[in-house]
């Protein structure tokens, strides 16, 4: 319990200050930090990682950031997967998930690095896709015309490119069910390239989508007899917490460069997969 308060924060820091991405620390979290089984601490993580996109959700909603129709489709498409994930994650032994975990986190890192990457006249843009006005800025964003034409895409569901929509929503939902993560690292730019998401829209949507799967998997090891065991104090406790450090982390974001956010973040990403790693496979080596 003693640890569940500043492992909360600092997740929660994570996630307001970079838009995603934390949450996929909350796993080596509750085991290292706070003692719970590896098997638990999956479980438990869909708890912490739902509850937060729920709370991110229906900010992003109310700034019109979010597309429900697509991203109902996709969350719904991918229960498949995060059905499959959650059985076959209760077949693999600890440190064995925890080795693939570390392997998560680095591809996780890589991307966020990448992302990092973007050209400079893009991040210092004063007026990005959400229509925002700097202060002090002559500059204003467009009015936007009326026209059906310049309306964002949001035509039937039929004008999907289904085949890969499917193979996307179906990776993601693997993810969250075998490593209890919310997987937001994977969703936005799957939204971004199968749907042709602007940005604003594919983080307010993956948030829907990561509701969507955290449910589906947390109510298949629920039924199945998962949930037994868990402290489930200690886990509302980490929960409320994240939640309190995103609310702080998305206002201090704004006075950090984003660059900087993402790199250090994505370092702490490496130096916990490098310590998974080592850590597991000296165990099993040990067996």
């Amino acid at each position: 319990m003693v640890w569940a308060i500043p492992a909360g924060l600092l997740i929660g820091l994570a996630l307001g200050g970079l838009g995603g991405g934390g949450s996929i620390l909350t796993v080596p979290a509750l085991v290292y930090l706070v003692g719970m089984p590896v098997h638990s601490a999956t479980t438990a993580s869909l708890v912490v990682v739902g509850t937060s996109a729920l709370t991110g959700l229906a900010s992003h909603h109310r700034a019109g950031h979010v597309r429900i129709g697509p991203g109902v489709i996709f969350g719904v498409l991918g229960v498949v997967g995060a059905v499959v994930g959650t059985r076959l994650s209760a077949h693999i032994a600890g440190p064995v998930l925890l080795l693939g975990f570390a392997a998560l986190l680095l591809v996780a890192a890589v991307a966020m690095l990448r992302k990092g990457r973007a050209p400079r006249s893009a991040a210092l843009d004063p007026t990005p896709e959400d229509g925002a006005v700097v202060a002090g800025s002559t500059h204003r964003p467009p009015v936007a015309d009326a026209t059906p034409e310049s309306a964002p895409p949001s035509g039937p569901a039929s004008r999907m490119p289904w085949a890969r929509v499917v193979l996307a929503a179906s990776v993601v939902g693997l993810l969250t069910g075998f490593f209890g993560v919310g997987g937001g690292f994977a969703v936005v730019p799957a939204l971004v390239l199968t749907l042709g998401f602007a940005m604003p829209e594919a983080v307010g949507t993956s948030l829907l989508v990561i509701v969507i799967n955290a449910v589906s998997s947390f109510t298949t090891r629920a039924v199945s007899g998962g949930t037994r065991g868990i402290d489930w104090a200690v886990v509302a406790v980490f929960a409320a917490a994240a939640a309190i450090g995103a609310l702080v982390g998305a206002r201090g974001a704004r006075r950090i460069s984003p660059r900087v956010l993402t790199r250090s973040f994505a370092g702490l990403l490496i130096a916990v997969a490098t310590y998974l790693a080592v850590n597991n496979a000296l165990a099993l080596a040990a067996r």
